[in-house]
């Protein structure tokens, strides 16, 4: 079955680092555009990376631009998130997703894909 599982999350300093990671399966990994997404209590899930299956381009929601970086391992069917200083504002559940899955409530549009599929998500809190 299609399975993202994220690992990583937990609690950091503002100016700290954090990796996030996502495992994927059920599916042709290489073949398809993965993202991170987030949600902050009370607002809206934002997408904050994508990296394309083919070619290497990478897109960035402007507040992580130089901080954040996406990449991908298709060996090991693996997508992580590098996260440099790490502000309180970056505080909340950050979710892996693919663009794989057929389309309901919780797709969502970013760097030009439909997002379909979900991990269960992992938390990440800055805070001194």
């Amino acid at each position: 079955e299609v399975q993202l599982v994220e690992s990583g999350g937990g609690l950091v300093q503002p100016g700290g680092s954090l990796r996030l990671s996502c495992a994927a399966s059920g599916f042709t990994f290489s073949s398809v555009d993965m993202g991170w997404f987030r949600q902050a209590p009370g607002q809206e899930r934002e997408g904050v990376a994508v990296i394309y299956a083919h070619g290497g381009s990478t897109s960035y929601t402007d507040s992580v631009k130089g901080r954040f970086t996406i990449s991908r391992d298709n060996a090991k069917s693996t997508v992580s998130l590098q996260m440099n200083s790490l502000k309180p504002e970056d505080t909340a559940v950050y979710y892996c997703a693919a663009d794989v899955g057929a389309a309901d409530k919780n797709t969502r549009l970013y760097g030009g894909r439909w997002f379909a599929t979900w991990g269960q998500g992992t938390q990440v809190t800055v805070s001194s």
